[in-house]
């Protein structure tokens, strides 16, 4: 079999769950938290589970605006302002680095057209 499954040539679907798996208790639970934020957000927010990383964006032109890599003890956050700005980098190990950036996705969501 190859890696685009028996009889199609689109990659097998990821579940947000494979992701959850190889994480520690707290990157859990800080994982769940922002998924839970950035899809309260709006109905507007697309969700893409990647083999690597999770990425978030707004309306049908996928214009993304957050990606999320899941490291073991930590979650590897770039916020994206624009197309023609550099993403930031964050490193999130605790509830308190999460809730410090909360405020930052929220506005870079309401600025993306």
């Amino acid at each position: 079999m190859s890696k685009f499954g028996f009889y199609s040539d689109r990659p097998e679907a990821i579940s947000f769950e494979s992701h959850l798996s190889g994480l520690e208790e707290n990157a859990k639970a800080l994982l769940l938290d922002l998924q839970d934020f950035v899809k309260s957000l709006g109905s507007n927010v697309i969700e893409e589970i990647r083999p690597h990383r999770i990425v978030y964006a707004k309306s049908l032109n996928f214009r993304t605006f957050l990606d999320v890599q899941p490291r073991n003890d930590r979650l590897i956050v770039s916020i994206k302002k624009s197309r023609t700005e550099t993403p930031a980098n964050h490193t999130v190990r605790s509830k308190q680095e999460l809730e410090g950036l909360k405020h930052e996705i929220e506005e870079t969501y309401k600025t993306i057209k």
